[in-house]
């Protein structure tokens, strides 16, 4: 293989990371809403929580995003 294939198919594992973090964000929402659903007034309570776990899942997707970038452009 040439380097440049190599180089490509190295960024399309980084940029799996990606696909990660749409499901963990949809596993967050979707566990948020059932525990909102059973106990409608403790959701009140965890709205924080829900977006602390949402950004950060979000910033892991973002990163493997910028890594497969910086790999492409190295």
């Amino acid at each position: 293989m040439e380097s440049e294939a190599v180089k490509f198919i190295g960024v399309g594992l980084a940029t799996i990371g990606m696909a990660g973090s749409g499901l963990g964000v949809g596993n967050i929402f979707g566990k948020f809403m059932e525990g909102a659903l059973r106990n409608p007034t403790a959701a009140g309570g965890q709205i924080g929580n829900l977006f602390v776990g949402a950004a950060l899942v979000e910033a892991l997707g973002i990163l493997s995003f910028v890594l497969g970038i910086l790999t492409l452009n190295a």
